[in-house]
């Protein structure tokens, strides 16, 4: 991978972004960033600069689910209404939602015909009225149940859905006892891992001498300050930096993450349903100039890839949303030169 190629694209671009190169093919990681983390007080971006990535916690959710499964304390094929709390069975049922159909495995792929809160504009309409708004996962399951039903019959067809991951990060609770954050850090290792700026907010204190967030923008509004649980509950809630978010794909495709290779395996194993050719456990699949990449892209301007041809392993962050097009393509031409 060529760095000079990759410092020249961050260079013309048109905010802040931050990439994180690492991997086995990587002898020597490397990372760049540019733009500021805080214009305000002129505070630079790094590739240790947390961020919110929102949907990119989605991977890790399902690893930590298959690290329970491959440990024998959960069954993926398990109907959700006999491992999730009642009360958002209850919602969901009164949804039209069939519950007893819908399985662990089904969630993991978004093949649960779940209708995704998240991606309704009503959402982030009410989001933006009220910002300091703490949400609950009771909340946001009423608003899916709300907005719509269900969307085809589980196990049928792809449907994105972060509905579904609240409800994930609800099994995960249940399951192990624990908070999301202290079940997911457990399962997955972190301190072994030295990550140094990774957190869950609000279930857990951030990390100590580490660099503050970075200032984060919708448009032209700063979302920095919204209150964190409107994406908290499995779905999204992790923050961490380029570097941690590369060396944590890293391990989970190098083998560092699961006791067992054959839990790799059925992360990534294709299910049966109309679109799993895109999506696997927690984890997009596609191709990029006819090599394989396993992605994750997160709201907020984050996306993270790995090439198993290549062995790399790429993060990138970008502090504007609306910027995240443009660092894809800066990622994927790197991927492409490699």
């Amino acid at each position: 991978m060529k760095s000079e190629k990759i410092v020249a694209d961050l260079s013309g671009a048109s905010a802040p972004m931050a990439l994180f190169v690492t991997g086995n093919g990587m002898p020597v990681p490397f990372g760049a960033a540019v733009g500021m983390a805080d214009a305000s007080i002129n505070r630079p971006l790094t590739v240790d600069t947390p961020l919110r990535i929102a949907s990119n916690t989605k991977t890790f959710v399902a690893a930590a689910m298959l690290r329970l499964w491959e440990q024998g304390e959960i069954d993926l094929d398990a109907s959700i209404a006999s491992v999730a709390t009642p009360s958002l069975i209850s919602l969901l049922q009164s949804g039209g939602y069939r519950t007893e159909r819908i399985t662990v495995r089904h969630l993991m792929a978004h093949s649960a015909g779940l209708y995704d809160h998240g991606d309704d504009p009503r959402f982030m309409q009410t989001v933006l009225a009220k910002p300091h708004h703490q949400w609950t996962r009771e909340e946001q399951v009423r608003l899916s149940t709300r907005y719509a039903g269900p969307q085809s019959e589980p196990g049928t067809r792809f449907q994105y859905s972060d509905t579904g991951y609240i409800l994930l990060g609800d099994i995960v609770e249940r399951t192990t006892g624990q908070t999301l954050a202290a079940a997911v850090r457990k399962a997955l290792r972190f301190e072994q891992r030295g990550l140094r700026s990774t957190w869950w907010e609000v279930l857990e204190q951030p990390p100590s001498d580490i660099e503050p967030r970075a200032r984060q923008f919708f448009g032209d509004i700063d979302v920095t300050d919204i209150d964190a649980t409107m994406d908290l509950y499995g779905g999204g809630g992790l923050v961490t930096s380029a570097r941690d978010l590369a060396a944590l794909t890293k391990d989970l495709f190098e083998g560092r993450v699961f006791d067992k290779p054959h839990t790799l395996v059925e992360m990534l194993r294709q299910g049966e349903h109309e679109g799993a050719d895109t999506y696997r456990l927690g984890i997009a699949v596609g191709e990029v100039a006819g090599t394989a990449c396993y992605s994750h892209a997160g709201f907020w301007g984050t996306v993270v890839y790995y090439a198993p041809q290549l062995a790399i392993a790429v993060s990138g962050f970008t502090t504007v949303r609306s910027a995240r097009p443009e660092l894809v393509s800066i990622i994927e031409r790197a991927l492409s030169d490699a």
